[in-house]
């Protein structure tokens, strides 16, 4: 037998051996990701329709998606993750017209509407 057949028998089995890891209750580590436009109820509380996209910019940040096919919507999206698990989403959808804002859609309420919905929960 051919001395790399021998060398190939004695490494075959540790090999085999690294093949089966314990768990021991070890998991692989997971970070902790922020990704995209964190908006606040203040930062929206600050438009007003009729804004134009650079005050909009101004106020909230560079949009995270723009559509090339819907360039009067700019997509404010935030996701965060902790040990892989999605804990906070929000997403908010700027709509213009005639490069003026119109409307918005999604998640984040303006600071006073939410101290409005605040003070309208019963104890």
């Amino acid at each position: 037998m051919p001395k790399s057949f021998r060398f190939l028998w004695l490494l075959a089995p540790l090999l085999a051996g690294c093949s089966y890891v314990p768990a021991l209750g070890l998991r692989p580590h997971k970070i902790d990701i922020q990704q995209g436009n964190y908006v606040t109820p203040d930062m929206v509380a600050k438009l007003q329709p009729g804004m134009s996209k650079s005050q909009v910019r101004f106020a909230l940040g560079t949009p995270l998606v723009t559509d090339p096919f819907h360039p009067d919507r700019w997509d404010y999206v935030f996701v965060q993750q902790k040990r892989g698990r999605v804990i906070q989403q929000q997403r908010l959808v700027v709509v213009f017209q005639d490069d003026r804002m119109v409307r918005l859609e999604g998640d984040v309420v303006p600071a006073k509407d939410a101290a409005a919905t605040e003070k309208g929960k019963a104890p």
